[in-house]
């Protein structure tokens, strides 16, 4: 389980990204950084780390004109990343399917973020509800070639059953039994997530906030297993 385990370095300084990794070495070995720390240094801290070979998930969610993203994905490749997100858009992924062509690297499709819901989604301006606006988006990513999809745990199974079992289903939003919430709103347990077929979890705050990062990381690891 410790490879299907991306602990998100969710925090504000390299310093303290660094010292999370250090106290969760030998139990954790796939982080995903994203915004936060990508403006803070983290992008060549990316780089340190794949370079030592751990798995690292660029949460970067790349919109942008076609030849705009295919550049992007060209360094993101050289960087010797694992994952990389961005938005479903059929013409974006198609565009960074290309350009990751002949590489290792995994192109997740984001569908609808963990952090809406339904009028969410309807202020967005979308016509659909956000379950059948991740299906929806789950066949195009499907038809584009990419490497797998980003979603709640909640739709995972539905999205396996569209996608196969070869593509990366990767799921946020993951709290431990009795945890906070946060500002997610589509949660499932670590053990939820692993049944309804997510490949991969994403867990940041409840690792990286708590007062024993390692325990707690083990903690979910255990819970896991026992799906």
């Amino acid at each position: 389980m410790r490879d299907r385990l991306i602990v998100g370095l969710d925090l504000p300084t390299l310093k303290e990204a660094e010292r999370a990794v250090r106290e969760l070495e030998g139990a954790v070995s796939f982080y995903k950084i994203g915004y936060q720390l990508a403006f803070a240094g983290g992008l060549d801290f990316a780089r340190e780390l794949a370079s030592g070979g751990t798995k690292v998930f660029l949460d970067m969610k790349l919109l942008d004109i076609d030849n705009t993203v295919a550049k992007g994905v060209e360094n993101i490749v050289k960087m010797g990343m694992t994952m990389l997100t961005l938005h479903a858009y059929p013409k974006t992924m198609r565009a960074a399917v290309e350009a990751a062509r002949g590489s290792e690297l995994c192109l997740l499709g984001v569908t609808v973020l963990t952090s809406m819901d339904e009028q969410d989604v309807i202020d967005a301006g979308y016509e659909y509800d956000p379950h059948t606006l991740v299906l929806r988006r789950s066949e195009q990513a499907l038809h584009a070639g990419m490497g797998g999809i980003v979603c709640s745990a909640e739709e995972a199974e539905a999205v396996r059953r569209i996608v196969g079992p070869d593509m990366a289903v990767v799921t946020p939003g993951i709290r431990p039994s009795g945890s906070d919430h946060g500002d997610q709103k589509r949660v499932v347990t670590p053990a939820q997530a692993i049944r309804n077929g997510s490949s991969h979890l994403v867990v940041g705050r409840p690792i990286v906030a708590a007062p024993d990062r390692r325990a707690a990381a083990e903690a979910i690891l255990a819970e896991m297993q026992s799906a």
